[in-house]
Order: structure tokens, then C-alpha cells, then sequence
């Protein structure tokens, strides 16, 4: 009879341990999971022991830190999405509202032909206008997506260069604009020519509209230990220090650049194309004096294949 109280008494008191254990190992896992619901970020490492229930805890705390990650990573992508929207909607309002203005004016049975004709001209300059737009959002949209297919070769920078000089030859025709290139030795670079020609054109594209009439802009290719460094020197109106990174975001326009047309997207594309090839675009400018641009292709961990000939 007294063994069986003492081992009743010592089951009570081994059956109320559990219990507190129990409880305790409850409330740890409700706090997780309400911090979980909260979306706190918390570090439970130095309370966590070996138990079955601590193990729990812990796979639970891993779990909430891949949700919270995939829910802040929704939630940015989220934001930058309402943002190009409202981005896209502030660039299209204007040539919008001028095709819209034009077409009322057209319906005036006084107008002459002459008049007929200019706001004809006004309307295509403003669907060009458009259509430039949603070709450089589209452009951006499957780079930044992977849908389009950006295998980069080894190339020659020679055509590479001659063929972006090409795209802006007849506007800088048009301002009497001459395009000097420096003689440069030939090196077979491994990157995307079709894309590269794209980010070196809009550069010369800039060049282009902010340069005086008569100018020159100048190209130079220097090889580097790890880049090849293409510099593009223009006559323009010059950038300011505190523009240096800014001028490379989507649909930042320049202070310099609000009396010339433009969208914003050239140099953010430029820098898009370049970071797919490892490279990356930079400038150096005062206001007054140019701009020159530095458009870096990385060849330093390739030196063992790359050829330069003369």
C-alpha cells in the first residue's frame, strides 16, 4: 500500500512536470506563430533547446522568415509595378492629349489645307512619339524579365562601335554634328553586339540632342587591365555631380534636358543592357563643359582568350 502512494505521488509530480513542460513549449509555439501572423522578424536561436518541441519552434521560425521574405519581395515588386504604371501613364498623357487637341481641331470646317496638313504632321510626331515609348517599355519588360534570349560572343568592338555610330549618323547630319573615332586596336570582347550597339546609341542618341550645333563628339577606346573603357565626349550642356547616378533611373529627365524631347528610358536601358554583360556605364561632367560618358566592358577574367590585333 505504501509503495503504491509513492509511486502514484511520484507519477503525479513526474505527470505535472510534463505538464508545465507542455505548457511552457505551447506558449513558446503560440508566440512564434502569432509573431509568424504579425510578420515580426525575431531571433530565437538562444532559447531554443533539443527537444522534439523546440525543434518544431525552430522549423516553424524558418518557415515564417521564407514567408516574410516572399511576402516583402511581392510587396516590392508589387510597388515598382504601380510604379512603372503611373510612370507610363504620366509619359503617354501628354502626346495623348496633343493627338486628342489636334483631332477636334481638324474637324473645324474653316481650317485651311496648309492648317490640315500641319496638324496631320503634329499627329504623327506624337504617334511616333508614342510608339518610340511602348518600343523602349517593351524593350525594357523582356530584359528585365528574361523573356528575350541575350546570349552574348566574342565579337569585334570595332563593328561594334562602327554600327552605334551608323544609328545616329543622319540626326547628327542634321546639326552638322561631326562623330569622331579615335583609331583603336581591334579586340574581340565577349558580349552582345545588337544589344551593345543599342546602349552605346542611346549615349550618341543624347550626344546628339544636347550637343551644339557645329560640335564634335568624340569616341575613345582605352584597354584596361579589366575593362574595355569606350568614352564618349559631347560638346553639351554638362550634368552635375549630384545627376551622376540619377540620370541612369527610369524616366529621370536632366535638369538640362527639359526644353529637349525625350522620355527618360535611354540611359536606364543603356544600364540594363550593360549589367546583363557584366559591364556597367558611368560620366564625368560639370555643367558648361560636356559630358563624358565611360561605357565598361569587363575583359579582365577573360585576358587568357581575348585577342588584340593591330
Amino acid at each position: 500500500m505504501g509503495i503504491s502512494l509513492l509511486l502514484l505521488l511520484a507519477g503525479g509530480i513526474l505527470l505535472a512536470g510534463y505538464k508545465r513542460k507542455l505548457e511552457r513549449s505551447y506558449a513558446k509555439t503560440e508566440k512564434v506563430l502569432q509573431d509568424i501572423l504579425n510578420r515580426k522578424t525575431v531571433d530565437y536561436s538562444e532559447t531554443l533547446g533539443d527537444t522534439r518541441e523546440d525543434k518544431l519552434v525552430s522549423l516553424s521560425v524558418k518557415l515564417s522568415g521564407q514567408l516574410l521574405h516572399a511576402s516583402r519581395e511581392a510587396e516590392e515588386e508589387k510597388e515598382a509595378v504601380k510604379g512603372m504604371i503611373g510612370d507610363i501613364s504620366h509619359q503617354l498623357k501628354t502626346p495623348l492629349s496633343n493627338i486628342k487637341m489636334c483631332t477636334e481641331l481638324l474637324e473645324e470646317p474653316s481650317l485651311t489645307e496648309g492648317e490640315r496638313l500641319e496638324f496631320l504632321h503634329r499627329i504623327r510626331e506624337q504617334t511616333e512619339k508614342i510608339q518610340w515609348l511602348l518600343s523602349q517599355l517593351v524593350k525594357i519588360s523582356r530584359l528585365e524579365t528574361g523573356a528575350v534570349s541575350f546570349t552574348p560572343a566574342w565579337n569585334g568592338l570595332k563593328q561594334t562601335v562602327a554600327d552605334s555610330v551608323a544609328s545616329v549618323f543622319a540626326a547628327a547630319g542634321e546639326k552638322q554634328i561631326e562623330i569622331q573615332v579615335q583609331e583603336f586596336p581591334e579586340i574581340q570582347v565577349w558580349h552582345n553586339r545588337k544589344w551593345t550597339v543599342e546602349a552605346l546609341g542611346n549615349i550618341l542618341e543624347n550626344a546628339v540632342k544636347y550637343s551644339p550645333k557645329g560640335s564634335a563628339i568624340v569616341i575613345r577606346v582605352n584597354v584596361l587591365e579589366l575593362y574595355v573603357d569606350i568614352e564618349i565626349q559631347d560638346e553639351g550642356p554638362g550634368i552635375s555631380q549630384d545627376e551622376y547616378n540619377l540620370i541612369f533611373q527610369r524616366f529621370y529627365r536632366g535638369k538640362n534636358g527639359e526644353k529637349v524631347p525625350g522620355s527618360g528610358l535611354g540611359l536606364y536601358l543603356t544600364q540594363l543592357i550593360l549589367s546583363k554583360e557584366k559591364g556597367y556605364a558611368a560620366v564625368q561632367s560639370q555643367p558648361g563643359t560636356g559630358s563624358c560618358f565611360h561605357v565598361m566592358l569587363p575583359v579582365g577574367f577573360l585576358q587568357n582568350r581575348h585577342k588584340i590585333t593591330s
